[in-house]
């Protein structure tokens, strides 16, 4: 994205992205909109898109309205929704972007009971996707939300969760490359070698960019 953005996309969401385009979503839900098409525009915002952003917004909530029990599908509508603070340039209507989307994803945590740990979108628990993308969220904006410690303790719930293991490998990849990227970034450069070394020898799609991430430490 653009350096001038309200907040950063960090890098476990556009890691999420990463995953999606390595699966198949499911065809059709709620009528016009798709994951296949929802997760395409999504993609182009993160590549800084802005016009993206705003059809990405629409087709997530349009995707949640359609099935408002699925808290996977609005902690990506609130993802989406936060992400439309970098299409203006008007300081009350970033905020108000912002926390729209963050009640969004609010709302989706809430929603989480033991059920959701279930597999659901292309087999990754929801528990585990809801979280993940929520974690992204928060550890991408600024440091007066004060998200950033929540986001980084969805992370380690996530990357530490026993159900991860029974999730497909390039979600598991994904999740480790967020973890070591966040871990790097947070200058822990041995955590950060563990999480990508994990995910560069899983022989998952992804491995070789987690190699080269490992070269780059």
């Amino acid at each position: 994205m653009r350096r001038n953005t309200f907040f950063t996309t960090a890098t476990a969401l556009v890691a999420v992205l990463a995953f999606a385009t390595l699966t198949t979503p499911d065809a059709q839900a709620g009528g016009v909109a798709s994951y296949e098409t929802a997760f395409t525009q999504f993609q182009a915002a993160l590549q800084g898109q802005s016009s993206a952003v705003e059809e990405a917004a629409a087709q997530w909530r349009e995707l949640s309205a359609a099935q408002p029990a699925d808290p996977v599908l609005r902690a990506y509508a609130g993802a989406s929704t936060a992400m439309l603070a970098n299409t203006t340039l008007l300081p009350w209507r970033k905020m108000s972007h912002a926390e729209d989307g963050l009640a969004l994803i609010d709302k989706a945590l809430a929603q989480l009971t033991p059920a959701h740990d279930a597999p659901a979108h292309r087999n990754v628990p929801a528990s585990l996707e809801t979280r993940f993308v929520a974690a992204s969220t928060f550890l991408g904006l600024p440091s007066m939300f004060n998200r950033n410690a929540r986001g980084a303790k969805l992370l380690d719930e996530v990357v530490t969760h026993p159900l991860l293991e029974t999730a497909p490998i390039a979600f598991r990849a994904t999740v480790w490359i967020a973890a070591g990227d966040a871990a790097a970034k947070a200058q822990r450069a041995s955590d950060a070698r563990q999480w990508l070394q994990k995910a560069a020898s899983s022989g998952a799609p992804q491995a070789a960019a987690a190699q080269a991430k490992l070269k780059a430490l």
